[in-house]
């Protein structure tokens, strides 16, 4: 009875494909009833029929029976003939019950569940043939193949639906909001966290977004299900109890073998505790930078203020106060009081030139490729290039009206080179000689850096070759 439970055969009642079986069984072996009976503690149940109405026969009675007991093919020629079946009632009464042939219905576990039977209610004293009885034998694997398969597809519904709440009770476990969705968008799953968070057993319209948050996320959404693109975007989601709170939602699509996305699976963790503190943060940062560029002007006021009391010293004061001004336009480019960082070698040595002109008019012209810069590295390449701005104002091409600097970056892959040229300035010295400037250079490039340069004197001018390891500069 487990094994015939198994099958789950209700649902088969009536069936269409075992309904063509029995029909063409009755066929194959002319007979005027056929049908699929199912083994029972107490009775023998019909699933499928043709040719008879019956429902149910007590188990005592039912030709069935004796095809399960023995597990093999039983065929009555004459039933008023044969002592087993002479004295009942289906013989005996208005059926009239005379030819019987059934098959065993065997399971997978080698257990006879039930019977393919054709009846008759006229006698065949030379019985089936051997035809008929290999199709009977054929149609009743036909009939276990139906059944069979109805019990697979019974345990694939179940395994799946373990699976989905085993997956659902993960979901709920979990401290984020999780949320599934349809290939078209339609959210048809979330956790009991969404639920907890904001109140809402079904929020298909956003309504718990903030209103200055849901256009841009909605646009995100729409964008990702356009594009199969991984959808992340950083909003505020109303609490139950009417706070708005930071989170972060990211949902990647689910594809199948031939990449076509079937799901979409989601997150949203709360990040208001994390964000605020970020936000704390970048106003100290703030705060503090303001302070280091008042500093920075304090610094050069005093140097100045010094100079005066001592005007053998106005040369040197000078260059000081230059270098600092230059520190500080550096630290003005990564950490900027109005917040609006910027984070390029070019523009970052822009700013350092500006003092020489800038657009067509700019003395010192800047070309080549770009790469994003982290801040530790700004100060000592703001060193290098103030000081060889401020020498070539001195000495060379920037000291003449004519004269002119061209600065060219190549990305090397590991390596940035830039190319420092003057001309058109005064006549190149052959014989420098080395000073602070030129220890200030080593110091920055070499020590701090990590790189390497090369300083000589042509015809035309100063030229300065730069080699810096990209993974020392790069942001």
């Amino acid at each position: 009875m487990r094994i015939l439970a198994s099958y789950a055969p209700d649902a088969l009642e009536g069936d269409a494909d075992l309904a063509a079986i029995v029909h063409f069984a009755a066929r194959l072996c002319e007979v005027r009833v056929a049908a699929v009976t199912l083994a029972g503690e107490e009775s023998e149940r019909f699933l499928v029929q043709q040719g008879s109405a019956l429902g149910e026969i007590p188990r005592e009675i039912a030709f069935c029976g004796h095809v399960i007991e023995n597990g093999q093919m039983v065929e009555v020629r004459d039933a008023t003939t044969d002592p087993r079946f002479a004295e009942n009632p289906h013989v005996l009464g208005p059926r009239h019950l005379r030819f019987y042939a059934g098959h065993p219905l065997i399971s997978s576990e080698g257990a006879a569940i039930g019977t393919l039977s054709v009846i008759d209610t006229v006698p065949r004293p030379d019985g089936l043939t051997d035809l008929q009885k290999e199709g009977l034998a054929v149609l009743a694997q036909a009939v276990m193949l139906r059944l069979s398969a109805h019990r697979k597809k019974l345990e694939v519904e179940r395994e799946v639906e373990a699976r989905e709440e085993m997956f659902r009770n993960l979901a709920d476990s979990i401290p984020a909001i999780a949320w599934s969705a349809t290939p078209e968008g339609h959210f048809d799953y979330f956790n009991q966290r969404m639920v907890d968070f904001t109140g809402l057993p079904d929020d298909q319209r956003g309504t718990a977004f903030h209103p200055e948050d849901w256009k841009k996320a909605s646009a995100l959404w729409q964008r990702a299900l356009q594009t199969g693109e991984v959808y992340e975007v950083e909003h505020r989601l109303c609490r139950h109890d009417g706070e708005y709170r930071w989170m972060i939602s990211r949902a990647v699509p689910v594809r199948d073998s031939t990449g076509k996305i079937i799901r979409w699976f989601g997150t949203a963790v709360d990040i208001h505790d994390i964000y605020e503190a970020s936000e704390s943060r970048e106003l100290l940062a703030k705060e503090l930078s303001h302070r280091i560029k008042n500093i920075f002007a304090v610094i050069a006021g005093l140097v100045s203020l010094s100079a005066r009391q001592h005007p053998e010293a106005k040369e040197l004061a000078d260059d000081l106060t230059a270098t600092i001004r230059s520190l500080g336009r550096a630290h003005e480019f990564v950490r900027p009081v109005d917040g609006a960082r910027r984070d390029n070698l070019q523009s970052l040595l822009e700013e350092l030139f500006a003092p020489y002109g800038s657009g067509d008019g700019a003395r010192v012209k800047v070309s080549g490729d770009d790469l994003a810069i982290n801040s530790r590295t700004a100060t000592p390449l703001a060193l290098v290039f103030h000081e060889l701005a401020t020498n070539s104002a001195k000495y060379g091409a920037l000291a003449t009206g004519e004269g002119t600097v061209t600065l060219r970056i190549a990305d090397k892959g590991e390596t940035v080179k830039l190319l420092w040229r003057e001309t058109g300035g005064k006549a190149p010295k052959k014989s420098p000689k080395e000073g602070f400037g030129s220890r200030l250079v080593e110091m920055s490039v070499s020590g701090q850096l990590g790189g390497k340069w090369e300083r000589r004197f042509e015809d035309d001018g100063l030229v300065v070759e730069l080699a810096l390891p990209k993974a020392t500069i790069a942001a």
